[in-house]
């Protein structure tokens, strides 16, 4: 699998998510392209969806949402996520992605 999908920085990690809002379940579908697809519950409105994919990343990494942040894409289903103090290793393990 491709390393691609994200890219370590100097305080984390950083990595494109491609978001289906408005989804039956809260689910990671797994790699979509160049960035890991998630399903959300919440639709794409005053940034319901923004702050569930928050939320719901920083549950699957086991990390406090203060170290989960949405840095652009704020009104589209493609987003740039930065996650505080995470290599790229430990984000692809507690992801389950080989």
């Amino acid at each position: 699998m491709a390393e691609f999908w994200f890219r370590e920085t100097a305080d984390g990690v950083t990595f494109r998510v491609h978001v289906q809002p408005r989804a039956a379940r809260n689910r990671l579908q797994g790699l979509h392209d160049d960035a890991l697809k998630i399903s959300l519950t919440a639709p794409p409105v005053e940034g319901a969806a923004n702050r569930l994919c928050r939320d719901f990343l920083a549950e699957l990494l086991k990390l406090p949402r203060a170290r989960v942040e949405v840095i652009k894409g704020h009104k589209s289903r493609r987003k740039t996520i930065h996650v505080e103090n995470v290599n790229g290793l430990e984000l692809k393990a507690r992801l389950g992605i080989n």
